[in-house]
């Protein structure tokens, strides 16, 4: 299924780039799974997706979601940082 994933804050500015549109693997079925998925697609994304799993938050078409989600045809995944205030 084809994806288009926004990236956002310092994700963004590890990646090089704010989006890209993917094809996401029939087998992937949550977000933890694309997750996992996204941290095997190069050195960038694993310093991203694993070494700041924990912080990456992720809304699917304009819903914020938690990692076990399941996925069902999403046409946008975001992927950014939680938000902060003071």
């Amino acid at each position: 299924m084809k994806v288009n994933f926004l990236y956002f804050s310092w994700i963004r500015e590890i990646l090089g780039k704010r989006e890209e549109t993917i094809d996401i693997p029939s087998s992937i079925k949550t977000v933890m799974q694309l997750l996992d998925w996204q941290r095997n697609r190069g050195n960038d994304y694993a310093i991203v997706f694993e070494k700041r799993r924990s912080e990456v938050r992720i809304a699917i078409d304009l819903q914020h979601v938690k990692n076990d989600t399941h996925l069902k045809n999403p046409k946008e995944i975001a992927f950014f940082p939680p938000v902060t205030g003071g």
